[in-house]
């Protein structure tokens, strides 16, 4: 599971049904392939308008911040764009039509990375349970990788606008319990912070967030020799 040898890919897209989602399981690998050359691109399914624990709070109003939190993020990283797909939050299904959109932005962006959510996990370490959107979006983003967005007869409509099929050499799935790639974030865990204190509407105390999650990094980076570390079920897909 060391990755003293990972490669860099040249374009990766990122599929999260919320803001913060991928601050809080990936950045710091996005930060480290940013570093090194890669484009990477996020797509957010929901503007995470049901984010908040005040029920007077206006849904249409969190949205817009949230989304501009997503924004300012993703620039902390270094990220080339960030797309919205705009759905309800907390009422995310793994459909069809999701599907199309997904398969639409990887015959796009023509990623060799896709990074998501893991759609197998119901409990995360036998310590929370995987949001339902989580669960959606990680399900419907793999069906998009393989084989819909491989086989040109699915969304014909996509080759009659000038896309053309796209094979995607890999799947990487956080917030799993399988994890079999172990990533070196030493160098980019403080930025992986940094990004997700951009999301400032969904923390009362964030110095204790940046504590638990340099203690949950470095945990797992102790495990594999290095000083911090992100936790990936790595699928490389047959080409």
């Amino acid at each position: 599971m060391a990755n003293d040898k990972l490669p860099t890919p040249e374009r990766v897209l990122v599929v999260a049904a919320h803001p913060d989602d991928i601050e809080f399981g990936a950045a710091g690998t996005v930060a480290r392939w940013v570093n090194e050359g890669a484009r990477v691109h996020y797509l957010l399914v929901t503007r995470g308008d049901k984010g908040s624990d005040d029920p007077m709070t206006d849904a249409a109003v969190l949205a817009r911040t949230r989304e501009g939190e997503q924004r300012a993020a993703a620039a902390e990283i270094g990220v080339e764009g960030v797309d919205f797909l705009d759905e309800p939050d907390g009422q995310v299904e793994a459909s069809l039509a999701m599907r199309e959109r997904i398969t639409y932005a990887i015959r796009a962006l023509q990623p060799e990375i896709v990074m998501t959510h893991d759609p197998t996990v119901v409990f995360v370490n036998n310590e929370w349970v995987n949001h339902p959107d989580h669960r959606a979006v990680g399900q419907v983003t793999v069906d998009a990788v393989f084989p819909t967005a491989r086989d040109p007869l699915n969304f014909r409509q996509h080759i009659d606008q000038g896309l053309a099929p796209w094979k995607v050499a890999e799947l990487y799935l956080w917030s799993t319990n399988e994890a079999n790639q172990i990533v070196d974030i030493s160098d980019t865990l403080e930025r992986k912070i940094a990004a997700l204190e951009q999301h400032a509407s969904q923390f009362r105390q964030f110095d204790e967030t940046a504590r638990w999650l340099r203690r949950r990094s470095e945990e797992l980076g102790e495990r594999t020799g290095y000083q911090a570390a992100e936790g990936f079920r790595r699928v490389m897909l047959a080409r």
